[in-house]
């Protein structure tokens, strides 16, 4: 998606037809060659793999392994006191593994008599249009890498615990998978950047950074927080603003720390409601309409 974007490192190409994953000189992973190095092997073997067949397989190590259970254990009693209904019966419809991770093939297999929903491989940044063009085909763009392991509760990019641990127990749950279909077709049909970045706008504090009411509980919805140890216990201490498609389409935030206003709906009601049918209907006219109303802001 848009905002999420920024946070991958660039990759490049060498003559080989190999990938290089450029790190940031702040990345945790960028004085350790061979996490380089298996970032590198990881980009390429998404980028070899061919669309409609299976995501391959990638043979992760101890230490790969090890950083999933960290925080997937880390999670376990966080998502029973913040995660909202809908995600908790995602997951328990998901059953992920704790110990190790899973094949963005075998999600797949799983998720498929669930919602139909699949996993494809990415090896960095996907267009924005044919990140969310792929939710309205129920496919779901995925990184395979893994967090470096000196810092497993944190990450400054979607590794495959964030997309598999948060966006894969939505992916479980129709009510969800419902939202991110129409986020798909609201993208297909928007034509201008400025409307396909509002439509982003409007995922990253939905179905990223979302929360709701639930028996007068502030819950979480969103895999952004459903997947971080740190930031799902800090959300509820962040500025909480009513649900608002226009305030959110014309937000702007910074992407590389814990989001400190998030918007909330009243119900997960009010959320299909209210984001599910300005996805449904929304376009370039009444986007604009909606930016002429809400200049830019933070």
């Amino acid at each position: 998606m848009f905002e999420e974007a920024q946070y991958f490192a660039p990759v490049t190409a060498d003559d080989d037809g190999s990938l290089k994953v450029h790190l940031g000189a702040d990345h945790p992973g960028f004085a350790d060659p061979d996490y380089r190095a298996r970032r590198d092997a990881l980009a390429t073997l998404a980028n070899n793999w061919t669309p409609g067949t299976p995501a391959p397989y990638a043979d992760y190590t101890a230490d790969e392994h090890e950083v999933w259970r960290v925080v997937s254990e880390a999670l376990v009693t966080k998502h029973r006191s913040y995660a909202c209904r809908e995600f908790l019966d995602g997951k328990e419809s998901l059953a992920l593994p704790i110990d190790h991770i899973p094949q963005l093939a075998e999600v797949s297999e799983w998720l498929a008599p669930l919602t139909g929903f699949r996993y494809q491989p990415a090896a960095g940044l996907v267009p924005l249009r044919e990140f969310y063009g792929s939710l309205a085909d129920k496919a779901f763009w995925s990184t395979q890498y893994v967090r470096h392991h000196s810092v497993p509760l944190y990450t400054p990019e979607p590794d495959v615990l964030h997309e598999v641990v948060g966006h894969g127990n939505t992916l479980a749950n129709p009510r969800f998978t419902a939202l991110y279909e129409l986020a798909g077709q609201a993208s297909r049909r928007v034509r201008s950047a400025d409307a396909l970045e509002f439509v982003s706008k409007v995922f990253w504090f939905t179905l990223e950074f979302g929360v709701l009411w639930e028996q007068s509980e502030l819950k979480a919805y969103g895999a952004g927080i459903l997947s971080s140890p740190g930031e799902i216990e800090a959300f509820r201490g962040m500025t909480i603003r009513p649900l608002d498609i226009g305030e959110m389409g014309s937000m702007t935030y910074d992407i590389t720390d814990y989001q400190n206003v998030l918007y909330v709906a009243d119900s997960f009601s009010q959320l299909e409601d209210v984001v599910g049918t300005f996805w449904a209907e929304c376009t370039d006219d009444s986007i604009a309409a909606l930016m002429e109303r809400h200049p830019a802001h933070t």
